[in-house]
């Protein structure tokens, strides 16, 4: 509330405080747009709560399509590591998208219509299944990174900005709005996993004989060739999976190409899949163009990091973020979560799930995987409330090394399937409190510089991504394990500092109070009052 010289308001008006009736017997008080909290009525509430669960729910089902597909590229797409170097080039354009990107194209379309135009850039990639190749996949990932850029920073910039305004609406503290909104769009986000994989598994497991079966079925003494691969596949059978899957999978080795559960599902299935996932994109798009709400709606006259910049000085604003000693400090957790989601979308399903069981069966793991992502991602927003975020972290952290030591030991085969479901709902959880509390941060650290903070996560998550796509067709798992593992440790410090920095300035802030307080008091107490 401001005031006015002007006339003095009405006695109707009268208040307690002492401190506002001398500054109401001399000014008139006049309601500001951008710092009152009657700005919105109490309806709007249910108005804003609309929009998260809208976008939530278009990228549940963009992503449906997405993650589906991605998820089986490093199995149906092996040949030459078509498939895994796709899914590099996605990433890489990433990094690029998220350095030059974000800033300008929400600037230029606002942050809805950044998200609808973006769910576009990734249809290539889907259409793509229909035909791939070489010069037909790489472009259509290379469109997936540049659109992935401004669509994740356009959907986190909506959400914390929406979360201010519930916030003032509610009287909710900001932090713990922007941490709640980020729960519920995860929950959504991550249940994609689940409808993705439900699909691609009810089509490849449906009718006919799988083809290595049919293969093996049809050998015959004259057809020498199909007789050796029946021959090699019952004696890699014989030799168990200790061998040859798990952490000792190697990727390109003989001994994998002549394994059964690594042949690829019929290509009319595939093209079925396909079908599905890119009617789903566009029923994605057409939602967030329909139902979700501009944010000037909620953003009037707030000035973001990227506000009233253009060109290369506005590319400059998400560099200059890297100056910041928070953003340094939690680029190792965040190159972590890009590293440990690309590991458990190709290296889990191809080295675990596709040697020890069969390619069939990953879209079943990673349904468990999606469905333990999705509830942990909801309920970590109401558990800080209780516990804070550092306990939360603790957890995650504790139970990630446990799970990637037991990968390191594990020896996968079909006669233990209930472990690849453990193992997947878990490390489910931990990303979903790596995501949601990471995100947050972000948000929480750098308020007003939500475009340059959110796009630096992006990146840096990019890169993790892309770098453990690039190395996975030449390293053996257990190498790749024991990366991960050093990258966890490493952002964990990082993290364990910004925390203790956080929480040195709150108590410096706290005994500045104090101090004002007693001040204050004091002075009421000898009669001091300034008049």
């Amino acid at each position: 509330m401001v005031y006015t010289i002007s006339d003095k308001v009405d006695k109707a008006e009268k208040t307690t405080d002492p401190g506002q009736q001398v500054m109401d017997a001399k000014f008139h008080r006049v309601k500001t747009k951008d710092t009152d909290d009657d700005e919105f009525a109490p309806s709007e509430i249910y108005r804003i709560w609309k929009n998260v669960l809208v976008i939530g729910f278009a990228f549940m089902i963009h992503f449906t399509a997405f993650w589906g597909t991605s998820n089986l590229q490093s199995s149906v797409n092996a040949d030459d590591a078509l498939g895994t170097f796709t899914l590099a080039a996605i990433y890489a354009s990433l990094i690029l998208s998220n350095i030059f990107l974000p800033t300008i194209v929400i600037r230029w379309f606002g942050c809805k219509w950044t998200v609808a135009l973006s769910f576009i850039t990734y249809m290539p990639f889907i259409i793509a299944q229909f035909y791939p190749k070489f010069y037909t996949m790489i472009p259509a990932g290379l469109a997936v990174g540049f659109g992935g850029g401004p669509l994740w920073c356009a959907k986190c910039t909506y959400l914390t900005v929406i979360a201010e305004a519930y916030g003032r609406i509610t009287g909710t503290s900001t932090d713990i709005a922007v941490t709640r909104f980020f729960g519920v769009f995860f929950m959504f986000y991550q249940f994609s996993q689940v409808w993705g994989n439900l699909i691609s598994s009810a089509v490849l497991s449906s009718g006919g004989i799988p083809e290595p079966t049919a293969l093996l079925t049809n050998t015959t003494v004259s057809n020498l060739t199909s007789l050796l691969s029946e021959t090699v596949a019952t004696s890699l059978q014989s030799e168990g999976p200790n061998d040859i899957c798990g952490a000792n999978f190697c990727p390109g080795t003989e001994a994998q190409t002549a394994n059964p559960n690594l042949h690829p599902p019929e290509t009319s299935k595939i093209n079925l899949i396909t079908g599905i996932y890119l009617a789903c994109m566009v029923a994605a798009c057409l939602v967030v163009a329909i139902f979700v709400d501009p944010m000037q709606r909620y953003g009037k006259g707030r000035k973001g990091s990227g506000s009233g910049l253009s060109g290369l000085r506005l590319l400059a604003v998400t560099m200059k973020q890297l100056a910041n000693p928070y953003q340094i400090l939690i680029l190792p957790i965040t190159m972590f979560i890009g590293a440990e989601q690309a590991f458990i979308a190709a290296d889990f399903n191809a080295a675990y799930v596709s040697c020890g069981w069969g390619i069939s069966n990953i879209g079943f793991v990673m349904i468990c995987f999606g469905v333990c992502n999705g509830i942990a991602a909801i309920f970590i927003g109401n558990l800080i409330k209780i516990t804070g975020r550092s306990p939360v972290i603790c957890f995650a952290l504790s139970l990630h090394v446990a799970l990637i030591v037991t990968l390191l030991v594990w020896q996968p085969a079909s006669s233990n399937k209930l472990v690849f479901f453990v193992i997947a709902a878990l490390w489910g959880i931990c990303d979903a409190v790596w995501l949601v509390q990471i995100n947050s941060l972000s948000g929480i650290l750098f308020p007003g510089q939500e475009e340059a903070s959110y796009s630096n996560f992006r990146l840096w998550e990019s890169t993790g991504s892309v770098i453990t796509y690039a190395y996975s067709p030449y390293l053996c798992t257990d190498v790749k394990l024991y990366l991960l593992l050093g990258l966890l440790l490493i952002g964990a410090s990082g993290y364990t500092a910004v925390e203790y920095q956080q929480y040195k300035h709150k108590h410096v802030d706290e005994e500045k109070a104090k101090g004002k307080f007693e001040l204050v008091h004091n002075n009421t107490k000898s009669d001091e009052v300034a008049e």
